[in-house]
């Protein structure tokens, strides 16, 4: 144990941002209680896991944000645009492609998802290919006046971005180094999705790329599929259906993970058990290179309401603590927290407020607020 912060994150006064992501914005259309295939209508909410680490600094953690991704300029584009400008981020990153009139070249992101219910797990239809987050290239986005001038505390991405296509890869690890190089802290959540790389090469693609740009970043979010997935790194002793999750195990396989990437500082695990598609039993670990591990409060037999965006909400309290209280037990809480709470309400995003994720944290219950 030394003295010297967990990481070096440069001071607020001297940035603009406290967190920029990137990544793609999709919009969901929500079936409620029905399902995709038999439904006559559909909520739309703004989806995307690595904006969604950026919305909750801004609305969960009342802090400064900006988004860069991409769209087609035409109403679908401006629907999503319409709904980001909610969420408080400095949208002027947001690169805007010319559209061809029916979407041959460059379209918007749709993802079609439904909630689970008891033996009925989650379904996801994602209508993704050829958007224009996929094509966007780096001199699309002054990253210049992003990084140099106005300056980024944290920069968050990950194997969402990076699965979308060959460009997109190149374009998240040219993001990547460029924060690095203006001394921001780069962190990366795998999110494996077997939808994008199926047709682009398997997991064989997926750890070539991922294992790249891991190789790149200060802060890793994942879980032992993702790990497997995404890096090729396993563990035999983990097994999700046991009723009590081996933490021994999981912390192997994350010091590996360390071991084959020395430039991570910090690593932060969700454990999840699934006892039914409402009811997971909820934790959290993460582990620091200087002050080891550290384990959230776990929450056995959790009910869910939409388990979408529970990962991204986690990886934003983890990276919110980090950047607010340099402790690591109080960052790995937060995001355990936050986390739970993004799973109680319906979307990917957190509606959760800092005093409600600081109380759950602390022990607080389901009582009536008044």
């Amino acid at each position: 144990m030394t003295d010297q912060p967990m990481l070096a994150i440069t001071p607020a006064a001297d940035c603009a941002y406290d967190m920029v992501a990137l990544g793609e914005v999709m919009l969901r259309l929500d079936p409620g209680d029905r399902r995709i295939r038999n439904t006559r209508q559909f909520s739309v909410w703004d989806s995307g896991a690595e904006y969604n680490v950026a919305r909750a600094f801004r609305r969960a953690f009342g802090l400064r944000g900006a988004l860069v991704s991409a769209f087609a300029d035409n109403e679908v584009g401006r629907l999503a645009e319409d709904i980001l400008l909610g969420s408080g981020l400095d949208l002027g990153f947001v690169h805007w492609a010319a559209f061809d009139g029916v979407g041959r070249t460059v379209r918007n992101g749709l993802n079609f998802s439904e909630r689970g219910f008891g033996v009925r797990g989650s379904v996801g239809c994602v209508d993704r290919g050829h958007t224009a987050i996929s094509q966007l290239r780096p001199e699309d986005v002054d990253l210049h006046e992003l990084f140099e001038v106005r300056g980024a505390r944290w920069f968050h991405t990950g194997g969402i971005m990076a699965g979308l296509s060959d460009q997109a890869a190149a374009t998240a690890g040219a993001l990547i180094d460029a924060a690095r190089a203006s001394g921001t802290i780069v962190s990366y959540d795998l999110n494996y999705r077997p939808s994008l790389w199926t047709a682009g090469g398997g997991k064989a693609k997926a750890q070539e790329v991922n294992r790249a740009l891991v190789g790149r970043v200060d802060v890793l979010v994942g879980n032992e599929e993702d790990f497997e997935a995404c890096l090729g790194i396993t563990n035999p002793g983990i097994d999700e259906e046991l009723a009590e999750l081996d933490r021994a195990a999981y912390q192997e396989l994350v010091l590996e993970v360390a071991r084959q990437f020395p430039n991570l500082q910090v690593i932060g695990v969700t454990l999840r058990s699934v006892r039914s598609a409402t009811v997971n039993d909820w934790g959290a670990i993460a582990w620091h290179r200087e002050r080891g591990f550290v384990e959230a409060t776990p929450r056995p037999g959790l009910e869910i309401f939409d388990r979408l965006g529970g990962g991204d909400s986690f990886a934003s309290g983890l990276f919110y603590g980090l950047m607010a209280t340099d402790d690591l037990h109080t960052a790995v809480e937060l995001g355990a927290a936050n986390g739970a709470l993004a799973m109680t309400t319906p979307g990917d995003i957190t509606t959760a407020t800092l005093k409600e994720i600081q109380a759950l944290a602390g022990g607080a219950n389901a009582r009536v607020q008044r």
